[in-house]
């Protein structure tokens, strides 16, 4: 997400990061206090600088991950100096320490046939958790990828506790024209609510597992997790959840079967395409309604 600066009556500039306003003498503040404790990390800095502001969720979580994001944006626009990073980002896509072993003989009978099927979410468990990271970092074409901010994911089991699958949930894309226009908000509604949106960003089923509906079963049991862990998690309800499928992979069948809306295709660009240069495929979109007066929400 871009910064976003606006001016006071008093002339003074506000830069908007993360959903919070810095003035500029929020920024010297923030530099004064790196330099007061030259000997800290970041995760350090921005634990602390959260207890500070008392920035915290509804359910009363620090919410340092969203300041330590704070903190690398106005580094990387050389608003601020941070301290070297102590340890060394591992390769997005790079196989974890732990080695996993997953039985992958082929599963094909009906959905029926293969009996109870369980989500488990997997942040609050560390091996559940490593497990669903080990699954997509190796069997999904994205790979995990780097989540911040509100995500929830889910292992899917069969009822023996063997992996089914992945699903997970995270932040909304920042600004999509057809999604904007279904809603029909306004650019200061948008940047308020957008954290009651979520977005399916990662869906696996293993490819062994060739199961009939499968997919379609999997996305709307975890649609109906959501209304209840999302809350729980974050203390707020989310009224819609949006996807984006390449159609030069995927045809889409599993979202239209759970009853996900198509609003149309992206425009073919990156969130970071200033310059309308790069070119990726053109995605369609889908979206669900999790609740009917979810523009009395948004568009307040």
């Amino acid at each position: 997400m871009p910064l976003l600066y606006c001016m006071t009556q008093d002339g003074s500039k506000l830069v908007t990061v993360q959903g919070r306003q810095l003035s500029p003498g929020d920024i010297d503040d923030i530099r004064k206090f790196i330099r007061e404790h030259p000997g800290w990390s970041r995760r350090r800095l921005s634990i602390e600088l959260s207890e500070r502001w008392d920035w915290r969720n509804e359910v009363g979580r620090l919410k340092d991950m969203s300041c330590r994001n704070l903190l690398l944006k106005l580094h990387r626009r050389g608003l601020i100096q941070l301290p070297a990073s102590t340890r060394r980002a591992p390769h997005l896509n790079a196989r974890i320490e732990r080695k996993f072993t997953v039985d992958e003989s082929a599963v094909e009978c009906s959905l029926g046939d293969l009996g109870a099927v369980s989500l488990f979410p997997v942040h609050d468990d560390p091996g559940r958790c490593r497990l669903f990271q080990h699954l997509l970092r190796t069997y999904h074409y994205l790979g995990y990828g780097h989540h911040v901010g509100e995500n929830i994911g889910y292992l899917a089991a069969d009822s023996a506790g063997r992996p089914l699958g992945c699903l997970l949930f995270g932040a909304a894309a920042w600004k999509v024209q057809a999604r904007d226009e279904f809603i029909g908000w306004r650019i200061g509604q948008r940047r308020r609510n957008l954290l009651c949106l979520t977005g399916n960003t990662r869906f696996l089923i293993l490819p062994w597992i060739r199961v009939k509906c499968l997919a379609s079963h999997l996305l709307s049991q975890s649609l109906r997790r959501l209304n209840r862990d999302w809350p729980l998690r974050y203390g707020h309800e989310v009224q819609l959840v949006e996807t984006f499928v390449d159609r030069s992979r995927f045809a889409g069948t599993c979202y239209r079967a759970a009853n996900w809306r198509l609003l149309g295709q992206t425009s073919g660009r990156t969130r970071q395409d200033r310059e309308h240069r790069i070119k990726v495929p053109r995605k369609d979109l889908y979206v669900y309604v999790l609740n009917r007066r979810f523009r009395e929400v948004l568009c307040r």
